[in-house]
C-alpha cells in the first residue's frame, strides 16, 4: 500500500424529505446569498425546485436561479454563471440535480474568485485551491460528484471534455434523498449504475500491492450494484434499492475505495471523447469502453482479473488457466450491463468507426506520451481499444 492522505469533509444529510432542510445547511456553512443551479424541467415538474426555494425563503435567504445544466455540461453556461455570481454578489452555490449540475456548479464556484479563465483549471492541470462553497441536492446516483473533489466540463470551442480537481470544490454539504430518484427512467438508472461501477474499476485495476482493504471495499460496492440495480429498474420506487445505489455512488467516488493505490482512469479519458463527440450519456459510453479496455490489458495481470471474476461474479477459478476465469468475469460484466439495457459496442451507442482517428488525436497525447497507469496506453493502443469496441 502506498502512502496517502485522505480528506473528505462533506457533510452528508441522507433520507426522506431532507431537501426541505436546505436553508439550514446553507446557513450552517456560511451562505448569505445563493445561486440555485439546476438542469432541465424535471426539478420543476417534480416540485423539488419549489421546495428548495420555499426553504430558503422561510429563512430569509436571498437567491437567484440559473437553469440549463445539461448532460456533459458546457463551458458557456459556466461563464454565464460566473458573471451572474459576480454581478449579484453570490457567496454560495446550491446545485440541484445530478452530476452534470454539480460539476457545472463546481466550475462556477472555482471561476468566481479566479482572475483568469476558469478553463485554465481544466486545460492546464491546475489544482483548484479557492472556490465559493458548494452544496448539493442529488437527484441522480451516478457521477459521485456530491462527495468528490472533481468536476468535468466540455468546452464548446473544440468540444474538449476535460476534468479539474481540488478539495476546494468538494461540496460542503450534500443532501441525499433516494425518493428524488424514483422518477428516473430505466435508461438513466442504468447509465448511473455503469458510471458507479466504472469509478470502482478505475481504482481496482492497480499495480499497487497489499491493498486488500480497498480491494474488499471495491468488491462490496460492485456486489451491491449487482444486487440492487435490477430491483430499482424493476420497481423504481423501491426505496431500499435506491438508497443503497445512492450511497454506493458516493462511496465509489469520494476516494475511500482508492486511497493508497495507483489508479488508472484511461477508460474515462477514452470515453470522454465519445460523450463529447456524440453527446451520449457518460455511463453508456463507459459500458462500451470498459470491457474493451479490459480485454486489451487483461494479460498484464491475469490474476487480478481472475480475482474480481471469482469474488464479484462468482466464477469458478481455473487454476490451470486463470485467463479462462478472467475472460469469464469480463463476459459476466457485459451480460450484466446488457441486462440493464446498456449499449456494449459502438454500433449500439451510435459511434462511428471513421471517427476513431479524430478521437485519438483529440485526446491530445504528444509523441511518447501515454495515458493510464495499470498499462500505459499510447496512441496506437488507444486506437486498438476503440476498434475492439466496434
Amino acid at each position: 500500500m502506498d502512502n496517502f492522505t485522505f480528506y473528505s469533509p462533506t457533510y452528508f444529510v441522507f433520507g426522506r424529505g431532507t431537501e426541505n432542510e436546505a436553508a439550514h445547511y446553507v446557513t450552517r456553512f456560511g451562505g448569505t446569498k445563493v445561486l440555485i443551479h439546476y438542469g432541465g424541467g424535471s426539478v420543476k415538474r417534480s416540485g423539488l425546485l419549489d421546495r428548495v426555494k420555499a426553504s430558503l425563503e422561510a429563512s430569509d435567504i436571498p437567491y437567484i436561479e440559473l437553469g440549463g445544466a445539461m448532460p456533459n455540461p458546457r463551458s458557456g453556461l459556466v461563464y454565464e454563471g460566473i458573471d451572474l455570481c459576480r454581478k449579484e454578489g453570490v457567496d454560495f452555490i446550491l446545485a440541484v440535480g445530478g452530476g452534470s449540475a454539480i460539476d457545472s456548479a463546481k466550475a462556477i464556484a472555482a471561476g468566481v474568485p479566479y482572475d483568469g479563465d476558469f478553463w485554465d483549471f481544466y486545460s492546464k492541470d491546475m489544482v483548484i485551491t479557492e472556490a465559493l462553497p458548494v452544496g448539493t441536492i442529488l437527484t441522480l446516483a451516478a457521477a459521485g460528484s456530491e462527495g468528490s473533489s472533481s468536476s468535468v466540463i466540455t468546452h464548446e470551442d473544440g468540444m474538449l471534455k476535460r476534468g479539474a480537481s481540488g478539495d476546494a470544490i468538494r461540496p460542503v454539504f450534500s443532501i441525499l434523498n433516494p425518493e428524488l430518484t424514483f422518477t428516473l427512467p430505466p435508461e438513466q438508472t442504468a447509465n448511473g449504475v455503469a458510471d458507479i461501477m466504472a469509478h470502482v474499476f478505475e481504482r481496482y485495476f492497480t499495480n499497487t500491492k497489499d491493498v486488500e482493504v480497498t480491494d474488499r471495499l471495491c468488491e462490496a460496492v460492485l456486489l451491491t450494484m449487482i444486487k440492487e440495480s435490477p430491483k430499482a429498474i424493476k420497481n423504481p420506487e423501491d426505496y431500499g434499492a435506491r438508497a443503497n445505489i445512492m450511497w454506493a455512488g458516493m462511496v465509489a467516488h469520494n476516494n475511500l475505495c482508492g486511497v493508497g493505490r495507483e489508479q488508472d482512469w484511461s477508460s474515462h479519458g477514452m470515453e470522454h471523447e465519445l460523450s463529447a463527440l456524440y453527446d451520449v450519456a457518460h455511463g453508456a459510453g463507459l459500458a462500451v469502453m470498459f470491457p474493451a479496455w479490459m480485454k486489451y490489458v487483461m494479460k498484464h495481470d491475469v490474476n487480478r482479473f481472475a480475482q474480481i471474476a471469482v469474488r464479484v461474479w462468482g466464477c469458478h477459478m481455473d487454476y490451470d488457466n486463470p485467463e479462462n476465469t478472467a475472460l469469464e468475469g469480463i463476459k459476466r460484466l457485459e451480460e450484466f450491463w446488457g441486462s440493464l439495457g446498456l449499449p456494449l459496442n459502438f454500433r449500439e451507442l451510435g459511434a462511428k468507426e471513421e471517427d476513431i482517428p479524430f478521437m485519438v488525436k483529440n485526446i491530445g497525447l504528444k509523441e511518447g506520451e501515454h495515458m493510464g497507469s495499470f498499462v500505459p496506453l499510447y496512441n496506437e493502443d488507444i486506437e486498438k481499444i476503440y476498434r475492439l469496441a466496434l
